[in-house]
């Protein structure tokens, strides 16, 4: 009845989230474009049963990447269809991996749409990358007896309050769940908190532990900083929103004080927000340069925005110091191993509930700082300037905490294959 009702409502709400859909694509005409996926029409596969692997975002795809590649590597001969929910995560999705995957955008939870999505892919288990949780398309595996692991789970105090309130839907959803494999142990008990049996869960550690420094970056970020100037001191804040860039170009101009070669590079979370963050910078004052239109920027650039996609490695390779956005305000944080990885050391804000054990594991290693707003951050920046030593040591300890905690990758990969019957 409680599903019932939830899909009632659902389907009574379509035109709002179809208006929502619609508006947004103002900025982003992608969410204009393939809304028959979002109510099942996909292509059908040919070829066999697919791994069905949903990965909500940009950021999930990213996470999967290297999980993905191996199954590919080590079973060729069986499919992989891989659905998002946005343009961004999308458009990661058929960058990297072409034609090698099937790929489309998830359907609605409506039970119609997921029975023709069903009818069309006929996948023989389905993977949740992190905290994608709905009822409907959780039950419409399990009326088919399509098992369902939630991979690289995550579940946060924030996160786990708002699924208890409605947890008349969210126990029998986790009931039906086959298996959830969490990055740590405090998520886990969440989830069994929540109504998930105790037996159906694996604490793996996080697959993002699992990253590796792309080859290519070091090439083009060297491009960058002959550029600009291979002695300037430069900033990276990146994966930025709305009210953050405003608190990062104050910061940013009161350092300029003191260190007036300094070079800020500026790249916005949502490709929708370019222009305005462009002219945000420009009415700040700033000589600012596009990446999309300079790829190799003049001496005199002072903020670099970096407005194209699946080049933040680079961007993040060209820096000095990084800073994770989302952190200035409630969003949670991004990802803080992409700058580690390379090398970098790491400062975020306040708000990291995202990836607090990952934060908390770094910070117990030194190897990144959270700061309480924009006057510590100005603090631990200028820390950092002016003892390049501490920042580089601070770089190597990001590099050995990721090293000491790889391995989450190939106990997923495992539960995966045994999800999907491989031997």
């Amino acid at each position: 009845m409680a599903r019932l009702l939830y899909s009632l409502l659902f389907y009574c709400l379509t035109p709002l989230i179809l208006l929502k859909l619609w508006m947004r694509g103002g900025k982003s005409p992608e969410y204009r474009r393939r809304w028959g996926e979002r109510f099942g029409f996909v292509p059908r596969l040919s070829g066999g049963q697919p791994v069905w692997i949903h990965a909500v975002s940009f950021g999930e795809t990213m996470a999967i990447i290297p999980l993905v590649e191996k199954l590919l590597a080590e079973q060729p001969e069986i499919p992989v269809f891989i659905t998002s929910m946005t343009p961004t995560g999308s458009a990661r999705v058929l960058h990297h991996f072409g034609n090698r995957v099937g790929h489309a955008y998830c359907p609605y939870d409506l039970p119609c749409a997921l029975s023709r999505f069903h009818r069309r892919i006929k996948p023989r288990c389905c993977v949740i990358v992190e905290t994608e949780l709905w009822p409907n398309l959780i039950h419409s595996c399990a009326k088919r007896d399509i098992p369902v692991l939630v991979t690289n789970a995550r579940l946060s105090a924030r996160s786990a309050s708002g699924y208890q309130r409605f947890n008349w839907l969210t126990r029998p959803m986790l009931q039906e769940v086959t298996c959830i494999a969490a990055q740590n142990r405090e998520d886990g008990e969440r989830f069994i908190a929540l109504g998930l049996a105790a037996d159906r869960l694996q604490v793996t550690g996080s697959i993002k532990f699992d990253i590796s420094a792309p080859a290519d970056v070091t090439e083009e970020a060297g491009k960058l900083r002959a550029a600009w100037g291979a002695e300037r001191p430069v900033l990276i804040a990146a994966s930025t929103h709305d009210d953050e860039e405003a608190q990062l170009l104050s910061v940013y101009r009161n350092l300029r004080s003191r260190y007036h070669t300094l070079l800020l590079i500026l790249v916005p979370r949502h490709p929708e927000r370019f222009p305005t963050v462009y002219d945000q910078s420009v009415k700040s004052g700033f000589h600012t340069c596009r990446r999309s239109v300079s790829p190799l920027p003049a001496a005199d650039c002072e903020v670099y925005l970096g407005d194209t996609m699946g080049e933040l490695m680079t961007l993040y390779s060209a820096a000095d110091i990084a800073f994770v956005g989302g952190s200035l305000i409630e969003r949670g944080g991004h990802n803080p191993l992409e700058p580690a990885v390379l090398g970098k050391p790491v400062l975020m804000g306040p708000y990291v509930y995202n990836f607090h054990q990952i934060v908390a594991t770094m910070e117990q290693e030194l190897a990144l700082q959270v700061v309480a707003g924009p006057e510590a951050l100005q603090q631990a920046i200028t820390e950092l300037l002016d003892h390049p030593e501490q920042a580089r040591a601070m770089g190597v300890r990001g590099c050995n905490c990721i090293a000491a905690n790889r391995g989450a990758l190939d106990q997923q990969l495992a539960l995966v294959k045994q999800m999907a019957g491989i031997q």
